[in-house]
């Protein structure tokens, strides 16, 4: 984190969330940490103008918290809120997948396969950040495919709080290879156009996901990653 970021003016704010998110996400910085401002704004070579505005955007996802008279800090999640929150996301994401198994176009089936074996290279790898960042796409591409500005809109807005505790839910070996064969059975039924069967097959994702994090929770493996208690 030592480095200095050169980033262009006309994006300060964006590219400023978007390297402070990834550390957050990768737990670079952990949950409820305060983020220093001046800290950050050495780290990112940017005054505190384009830091805050960006901190507001990340406040909006739900990765920051804006305290009142202590400023910023990295969000926890309390077991009942992952709970919660992942039972929400596989409903989406179940509904995203039917959708897209219906209206997906054959240009945007070759980029999720090409995709998905980049993800492949990467977890051979063992290369987390990485295979993270691919199969975010994924997702991301699955649900742009349903064609629902609505659903897509309310996926982001749920999504943006379990980024940082999707990726701890490959922490553990077997339950990463197990979400490997789930997104290879995905790309299969994205190119069947299995609506019902992509939906359930999501939703089980979505679910694994919620009881791998929980597990790291309750076994006090998340350094902090979210509130032990409900």
């Amino acid at each position: 984190m030592a480095e200095i970021i050169s980033i262009p003016r006309q994006v300060l704010h964006q590219e400023v969330a978007v390297r402070l998110r990834q550390r957050i996400v990768e737990g670079q910085i952990a949950p409820g940490a305060k983020l220093n401002e001046r800290e950050l704004s050495e780290l990112l070579n940017v005054s505190r103008t384009p830091l805050r505005e960006a901190l507001k955007m990340l406040a909006a996802e739900g990765l920051v918290e804006l305290l009142p008279n202590r400023g910023a800090v990295v969000a926890q999640m309390s077991a009942q809120d992952v709970a919660d929150t992942f039972e929400v996301i596989a409903g989406l994401e179940g509904q995203s997948g039917e959708l897209a198994a219906q209206r997906i176009t054959d240009a945007e089936l070759a980029e999720i396969r090409a995709l998905h074996f980049e993800m492949m290279a990467a977890f051979t790898r063992r290369d987390l950040p990485t295979y993270y960042r691919i199969n975010a796409q994924i997702h991301t591409l699955i649900n742009a495919a349903a064609r629902n500005p609505v659903l897509t809109q309310t996926w982001r807005n749920v999504n943006a709080r379990l980024q940082a505790l999707r990726f701890r839910s490959n922490f553990d070996e077997s339950k990463w290879k197990r979400a490997v064969k789930e997104h290879e059975r995905m790309v299969e039924l994205l190119g069947t156009r299995d609506a019902a069967g992509l939906r359930a097959l999501l939703i089980e994702h979505l679910m694994h996901k919620r009881d791998a994090v929980l597990e790291l929770m309750k076994n006090g493996q998340l350094d902090g990653g979210a509130k032990a208690s409900a």
